[in-house]
């Protein structure tokens, strides 16, 4: 009753997951699993038991080869940026990282070097004008610029991309 008023609680999915264990049906603690980890991230961000929820539910999914459920699982932590990856190390920072760009903003200030504008740049990436801007307003407060032409320089001159955006395939020699 609580998804029909548009709010989602915890709690009755925590209770969900409980009462589908206790009766053994796989599926439905995994789905009610997933619900759980979403509510968790809608009410109150909770992140650390969001992610066991939603870890239990892609577990349970991968077993029993719901590949659609997987799907949304799985959709649901890349927009919480949730790693589900089992037991990976977290990657070294490289130079883009320590930049303070996220991959999604890289992807944009690549194709902002490129000429790119806003309404390109949310078809290219399947996000809207207004999201492609905010993504071009953060870039240039974390770049410390005042404009695009200005942050594809900068990209140019620290070698970030190749020529027309492409990355570069080895290192740049000092002009």
């Amino acid at each position: 009753m609580s998804r029909l008023e548009g709010a989602s609680d915890p709690e009755l999915w925590s209770e969900s997951v409980r009462i589908w264990q206790e009766l053994g049906c796989p599926y439905e603690v995994a789905y009610a699993s997933w619900r759980l980890g979403e509510a968790l991230l809608t009410a109150k961000p909770k992140r650390r038991r969001a992610e066991e929820a939603l870890r239990r539910a892609l577990d349970l999914a991968a077993r029993l080869g719901a590949e659609p459920l997987k799907g949304e699982i799985e959709g649901l932590a890349r927009r919480a940026r949730i790693d589900l990856a089992p037991g990976e190390a977290p990657p070294r920072p490289s130079d883009e990282d320590r930049l303070g760009l996220t991959p999604r903003e890289l992807e944009v200030l690549e194709l902002v070097a490129a000429g790119r504008t806003n309404p390109q740049i949310a078809q290219e990436l399947f996000i809207s004008a207004k999201t492609a801007g905010i993504h071009v307003s953060h870039i240039l407060a974390k770049l410390g610029v005042t404009g695009r032409v200005e942050a594809a320089t900068l990209a140019e001159r620290l070698g970030l991309f190749g020529q027309a955006g492409t990355p570069p395939t080895e290192p740049r020699a000092e002009r």
